[in-house]
């Protein structure tokens, strides 16, 4: 078959439907956010420092190590962090965020802005939840981890069946106003987990056994089906640690204890709960009208946090020393002992499931204003929490430290004057005014201010200070509030017996 040779003549030009040239879409200027997969081994850390800056808004990645997990994942020093494992932070308060990184275990998503990026979002007034909604696709939601009691009448309400053609899929089917639509399962919903084992290696026959057995309760992982697409499309798996809970039994509470003249009213234990098992922080011999029993302390409970901070690797003697520096005033995080073995089955930390962190009334809640009060007159900072004490790592250079020390003629106590600009005062988080509470752990309030340089000056390669801006540490100090490190994440030094917060 021949075709007509084709002739181009510039006068009449082309007629050929097939070739329009159209003018290219004006690009969207809207910043994209970047996930970030980490993943790190056993007894590895993530890598990376996590700050709250005086001068910015957002949580900022700091110190980033090389060829650490966090490297590798593609973080970087300035990111501003958004999202940890598919959850919205960046209107968290900070404790509860360092809180939800250190119970994810070894895997950490973080969705990420580049620092000018997010400062440019600001600037054009954009909604930077609405950019992380953009990113997963407006109709996708958080997997969901709902608890099924067994009914008599009804069972667990659910049937599981085999998606066809793919293996290891499956789809719930919900009985109406059953125990598993109670617990937040939805007819189609993908199962993905079922008591701790992903069901994509599992049969259907294997699953099915499963069920039997449990006599009384199920734990499942569920999605819907447009939210497995998007995470299909990302490349993300869907684990425990990315969903939200329904009906979890067990929550672990936390309790707001204020001592009273004989102490707050319990012992603290480090017993092994097994011959050969786990060694916990247990609470034990809760005294009647005690602060601890009116708290609602019953005696076993064990002890998972102390004013916020991961007790279970911590040494007795260390939540000892926690407890008594935090003056008249402690809030524990608790939960039954019998859930230990509930969140140990499923493999998760029941810290991923606490939302409570401060007393009510002091409670820090999610805000977008520069400053309020709440009902104490405790003025809250630009993120809406209290103001929250820094342990600042310093890591000596040629011309020292980086900073100044001052302080008030004649009176103890002393506060960081200048901070040199990109020294190792200013990259570790020293800002002007700061005062300073302990030096490499030792508190130093009511020492003078030759006394402090001297305990600087022994300090060869590395100095630790904590410290907390002058307004701030006038309030806790006015409502007898604890002034304890736990604001700052590291991965270069693992510190022990002390109230570090590193990753």
């Amino acid at each position: 078959m021949e075709f007509p040779r084709f002739t181009f003549n510039p006068k009449e030009g082309i007629d050929n439907p097939a070739l329009i040239i159209s003018d290219d879409p004006e690009p969207d200027p809207s910043p994209v956010p970047r996930l970030c997969q980490i993943k790190c081994k056993e007894g590895q850390s993530f890598g990376f420092r996590l700050r709250m800056e005086r001068s910015c808004r957002g949580y900022v990645v700091r110190q980033v190590d090389p060829w650490s997990p966090a490297a590798l994942s593609g973080l970087r020093d300035g990111d501003r962090v958004l999202e940890v494992n598919e959850e919205f932070v960046d209107n968290m308060e900070f404790p509860r965020v360092v809180q939800r990184i250190q119970a994810c275990g070894l895997q950490l998503f973080l969705l990420v802005l580049k620092g000018e990026e997010y400062k440019e979002a600001l600037a054009q007034g954009l909604d930077i939840q609405a950019l992380t909604r953009a990113y997963r696709g407006e109709t996708c939601s958080r997997p969901r981890l709902c608890h099924i009691t067994r009914d008599p009448v009804l069972g667990l309400g659910i049937s599981i069946i085999p998606i066809e053609g793919q293996k290891g899929q499956y789809m719930l089917s919900t009985v109406s106003e059953g125990p598993a639509k109670r617990a937040g399962v939805r007819s189609g919903d993908r199962l993905v987990w079922i008591n701790g084992a992903m069901v994509s290696t599992l049969t259907h026959s294997a699953i099915s056994k499963m069920v039997k057995k449990c006599s009384v309760h199920v734990t499942v992982l569920v999605i819907d089906r447009e939210s497995e697409a998007s995470y299909v499309r990302r490349k993300l798996p869907i684990l425990p640690i990315m969903a939200g809970s329904h009906n979890l039994p067990h929550r672990p509470t936390t309790m707001h204890l204020v001592q009273g003249s004989d102490g707050y009213g319990f012992l603290l234990r480090q017993e092994r709960l097994t011959s050969g098992g786990p060694i916990a922080h247990l609470l034990r011999e809760v005294d009647v009208g005690s602060p601890a029993e009116e708290a609602g302390m019953q005696d076993g409970d064990l002890l998972l946090a102390v004013n916020g901070q991961p007790s279970e690797s911590m040494e007795h003697e260390d939540i000892v020393r926690t407890v008594r520096k935090s003056g008249n005033r402690v809030s524990l995080t608790t939960m039954p002992i019998h859930g230990r073995d509930f969140y140990t089955q499923l493999g998760l930390s029941p810290l991923l499931f606490h939302e409570d962190s401060l007393p009510e009334g002091e409670g820090m809640r999610k805000t977008q204003s520069p400053c309020t009060e709440n009902q104490d007159g405790l003025s809250k900072n630009e993120h809406g929490s209290l103001p929250c004490p820094r342990l600042c790592v310093l890591e000596r250079e040629e011309s020292g430290f980086g900073f100044n020390l001052g302080c008030v003629q004649h009176e103890p106590g002393t506060f960081i004057g200048q901070v040199v600009v990109k020294g190792s005062g200013h990259r570790a988080g020293l800002w002007e005014g700061d005062v300073v509470v302990e030096v490499n752990g030792q508190n130093v309030e009511n020492e003078y201010f030759e006394d402090v340089v001297m305990l600087i000056k022994k300090s060869e390669s590395s100095l630790k200070l904590l410290v907390v801006e002058r307004s701030g540490y006038e309030r806790l100090k006015h409502n007898g509030l604890p002034i304890t490190p736990g604001v700052t994440l590291h991965s270069t030094q693992v510190l022990e017996k002390t109230n570090d917060a590193f990753l």
